[in-house]
This record gives structure tokens, sequence and C-alpha cells, in this order.
């Protein structure tokens, strides 16, 4: 546990020095943002090379580490595997490269594309890169990529893929989101739901959604046929459990509130800030109406890991000073205990990132 503080405090320390682009070129001067330009890149590459080296060294880290290994195996001997073809592509690739036994160099291949499209979406997308980048590590989406490679891959490549989408270059966004699909088919959901939630919503559209919400909860048997329709073999699987995150619906909650306190300043009239905001509130509703369904969080990622862009905007327009210091402390503080909880929570046998162990002194 100790080396996950060290690397967060580490990294965290060096991302509040990177300045927005937008601010290196107010600041004036070519040789101001040459300077500014270089230091921004250093440090991300210093935060991008601490974060792939504890990746990439990790050996049985992770409680599907050694099914990805047999997966690796059982692609080397052309069988079938229940992957997609991308990622079977992927892999055998890095075995015709690299060759078939060294299982190794996939997993680092795969934090490093994750790490770089998450670090790269932060940079892009948030008001505080600093803010952002603390709260990415102590909500635990960098730790949790140690699990379920395929899916925080194609979550990195969705964060991106919203770059695109505010840039108004709707085909790079579909192509990547349609690329990500051939290593996890559930990205597909963001083909739909982001373009939505980046439309201008009426007034009408909130109770709608609270109708809609209210059927969740009471028809869930009719909604669990339409997914079971197309996923078939999650039915009575070990992954249908009917369970949610109480943690993950909390965590909207607050962040619901909080945009809502100052709403007017942060998010009204800000395109960007109310896609995040929209993204929160269905978040919200999926964790709290949507128990019936199978791996829940596959989807709900998806929607709440944009919270780590809403939250420091929010606090960012927070009109007077001492409100503005005291909540950055109070969620520093709150961040901080999850991350503590994140840790203890993963020495689980559902999760197994602690303890650490690395291929160099195993």
């Amino acid at each position: 546990m100790i080396i996950y503080l060290v690397l967060a405090v580490l990294t965290v320390f060096m991302a509040m020095g990177v300045e927005r682009k937008k601010n290196i070129i107010a600041s004036g001067g070519e040789r101001i943002y040459t300077r500014g330009k270089l230091r921004n890149e250093s440090l991300l590459f210093g935060i991008f090379f601490f974060l792939l080296a504890l990746s990439a060294c990790r050996i049985a880290i992770g409680n599907d580490y050694w099914e990805y290994t047999s997966i690796f195996n059982l692609i080397a001997q052309n069988r079938y595997v229940s992957t997609e073809f991308g990622f079977n592509t992927f892999v055998r690739i890095c075995h015709f490269i690299f060759g078939k036994e060294n299982y190794i160099i996939i997993f680092a291949i795969v934090a490093a594309v994750t790490i770089f499209f998450s670090l790269k979406a932060i940079y892009e997308l948030s008001e505080s890169f600093g803010y952002a980048f603390f709260l990415y590590m102590v909500f635990g989406i960098y730790l949790s990529g140690f699990n379920s490679i395929r899916y925080y891959l194609v979550l990195a490549f969705a964060m991106f893929s919203v770059v695109y989408l505010f840039r108004k270059e709707y085909e790079k966004f579909v192509l990547l989101l349609l690329f990500a699909s051939t290593f996890h088919m559930s990205v597909l959901f963001c083909l739909v739901v982001y373009p939505l939630a980046k439309l201008r919503w009426k007034v009408w559209v909130y109770p709608v959604l609270g109708v809609f919400a209210a059927s969740l909860l009471a028809f869930p048997d009719f909604y669990r046929r339409i997914i079971f329709f197309f996923y078939p073999f999650y039915e009575g699987s070990v992954y249908d459990t009917g369970e949610t995150s109480m943690i993950q619906i909390a965590r909207c909650v607050a962040v619901l509130i909080f945009s809502l306190c100052f709403y007017r300043q942060a998010i009204k009239d800000n395109e960007r800030n109310q896609f995040f905001f929209k993204l929160n509130l269905l978040a919200l509703t999926l964790y709290a109406c949507c128990s019936f369904m199978p791996v829940i969080s596959r989807i709900g990622y998806y929607l709440n890991v944009y919270q780590i862009f809403l939250i420091p905007s929010v606090l960012l327009a927070v009109p007077k000073k001492w409100m503005r210091i005291t909540f950055t402390i109070l969620i520093g503080l709150a961040g901080a205990g999850y991350f503590i909880y994140f840790l203890q929570s993963a020495k689980d046998i559902g999760t197994h990132i602690v303890p650490y162990w690395n291929w160099i002194m195993y």
C-alpha cells in the first residue's frame, strides 16, 4: 500500500505544476510559451513514466491477471476466446514480435496506451490539470486499471473521444469509439449517450428522465428481458448479482449537490460543464435505479469518470475566495479519505491489487 501512496503523492505534486495550454499562451511572448510548453511536457512525461513503471512491472496483481495470461495462451494456440477480435489481433501481433511466452510486454503496452490517453484527455478537458489528476488518482481510476485491462483501455479511449466531440470532429469521435469497441464492446454505449448529453436539454427533458428512472424501478423484469436479448450470456452468471454501489451513489449525489449550489456560475452557460453535469446525473440514475443490470459499473464508469473534470471546474467558479479555499480543502480531504478506503478494500479477492508485487523481485 505504501508504494501506491508514494506514487500518488509524487505524481500529484508534479501534476500541480502543469499549466493549461491557454494559460501559457495568454502569458505572452514566444519565449515564455516555449519555456512553459517545455515544462509541461517534462512534467507530463515524468508522470507518465512513474505511472507506467509501476503498472508495467507488476506481476500477479489484479484478480484477472492470470486469467488474461490464459487468454494469451489460448490465442497463441488459435483456440476460441471470448475477447473481441481487435484485442485478439493485438495479442497475435505481440506474439509475432516478442514471442508467445512474453506476456509481460502485453500488459506493459496496454498500460502505456491506457495511461497515455488518460493523461491526454485530462490535459485537454480539465480546467485544472493538477486537481483533475488528483481526483483521477484518489478515485482509484488509475489503480483500477490493474484489473479489467481491456475495459480501462477503452475507458481511456472514451475519455479522449470527448475531445473530438467538443472540437466537432465527429468522424474522429465515431471512428475512435468504433476502434475501441474491437477491444471491448461496451464502449458502443458512448456512441449514443455522449452526443445526447452534448445536446442542450430543454426543461421538459428532466421530468421525462425522472419518469424513465421511476419505470426502471417499477419494471425491472421488462428491462432485464431487453438486456438479455442482446447479452444472453450474462443472465444467471456470476455477474448477475442484483447489486449496485452505494459509494458511487453517494459520490454522484455529493457532486450533484455541489454543482447545483454553483450552477449559475459554473454550469448554466458552460457547454462543457453541462455535458459533465448531465453525465453525472445519468450515472446517479443508473446506480440508483438499475441494480438489476449485470456488471453495472461497466456502464457507470463511462458516465461518472467525468466527475474529475466537473469538480475542479465548479471549484474555480466559486465566487468567494474563502469559500473556494474551504471547498478545495474539504474535497481534498474527502478524496484522500476515499483513496485510503479504496486501498484497504483493494486487499479483497475481488480486486487484489494489494500487496504490490513486481517481476523484478519476483
